[in-house]
């Protein structure tokens, strides 16, 4: 029996993508809630699941008003400007979605997304599952291993995303999923106002880890003269590093940028939030966003629809009146699935 892959999605990374990529619909569910976000968060959830074959389906959100970080470190992201209303409606909107749906919904407390999907891909091995996380956040690099691999979500949708495992990562940013935690710090993070070492970009960075594989070292070549770090960077570069303040600050952002593995997920690969789901909440939910019910009923309950009906959208106020709803196609059945062969040849195994 293959083992069970765990899909682990930031909901406020895919929440916020769709919310800016589809404000211009304005899209409202039939009885006028605003809900373009939520919509294209759950169209995206049926293309991941079907893409990394999950077994299991768990989200993250932010606390929101409830930050452990921002309480420790009150300068990390004072800068953002405060969310939209209607951003902060279909936040909470997706969570209560995402619930009725089936699949676990963790939001922490004092915690972000990001520490969700930190604490499935450290507990899933003991649980003898694998992990997929899904996110548009580079923080998650780290967290690739033999265990884990990364959707990186892109412009363009899951579709157009690379899934990401330790050698695919090296290539792409050129350090080891577990160097990419120093790169961060040395490079910093200007959307959580974490400013990097000074004259450390991302390249630098690379440079000097591939040369000396830890930032610990490398601060330690530079306070014993430099000579390996001004090969690597140059001498401007490895005085720097020999500043007390340039280490300082690397150490403040590594422990910023430190994702959280403990946080309770509820995570259990036979129980809740598991597929198959339930087909009535499936076609509820889809029903509700105007998605293609049918497709979504594959994705997540693993079986053709028992019916295909398609409710009228109710006649409701605030709608254009000369507005007229194209047409749906009928949707006949699949052909006949061929069960997958046994061994490494399934598909999940591929992935890993």
């Amino acid at each position: 029996m293959p083992t069970p892959t765990v899909l682990a999605v930031d909901g406020n990374s895919l929440l916020h993508r769709a919310f800016h990529a589809s404000a211009r619909t304005m899209y409202r569910t039939p009885d006028g809630v605003q809900g373009w976000a939520v919509r294209g968060l759950l169209s995206q959830l049926v293309s991941a699941v079907d893409r990394v074959c999950a077994d299991v389906v768990v989200v993250g959100f932010d606390d929101r008003g409830n930050s452990s970080r921002k309480r420790r470190w009150p300068t990390y992201k004072a800068h953002r400007a405060p969310k939209p209303e209607s951003l902060e409606r279909q936040l909470d909107l997706a969570v209560e979605v995402l619930r009725d749906l089936g699949v676990v919904v963790v939001v922490p407390e004092g915690l972000e997304a990001d520490d969700v999907l930190a604490s499935v891909a450290a507990q899933a091995p003991a649980l003898g599952a694998r992990t997929v996380v899904a996110t548009s956040d580079r923080d998650s690099f780290a967290l690739i291993d033999e265990h884990t691999r990364m959707l990186r979500i892109l412009n363009g949708g899951v579709d157009a995303s690379p899934l990401l495992d330790p050698e695919r990562l090296t290539m792409v940013t050129g350090v080891r999923p577990d160097q990419y935690p120093d790169l961060a710090a040395l490079r910093g993070d200007s959307s959580d106002n974490l400013p990097g070492v000074t004259g450390f970009g991302a390249k630098t960075a690379v440079r000097l880890l591939q040369a000396l594989d830890t930032a610990e070292a490398a601060f330690d070549d530079a306070s014993a003269g430099g000579e390996r770090c001004a090969a690597a960077v140059g001498k401007g570069r490895a005085k720097a590093l020999a500043a007390p303040e340039a280490r300082e600050r690397w150490r403040h952002n590594c422990e910023v940028m430190a994702m959280v593995t403990t946080a309770d997920v509820g995570l259990d690969p036979a129980g809740r939030g598991r597929l198959p789901l339930d087909e009535d909440a499936v076609r509820a939910t889809y029903s509700r966003f105007e998605l293609h019910v049918p497709t979504a009923i594959r994705g997540l309950t693993l079986r053709e629809p028992t019916r295909t009906v398609v409710e009228p959208r109710p006649d409701i106020s605030w709608q254009d009146p000369r507005w007229k709803a194209a047409p749906r196609p009928a949707v006949g059945p699949l052909p006949k699935l061929v069960p997958a062969p046994a061994g490494p040849a399934y598909v999940q195994e591929c992935l890993f």
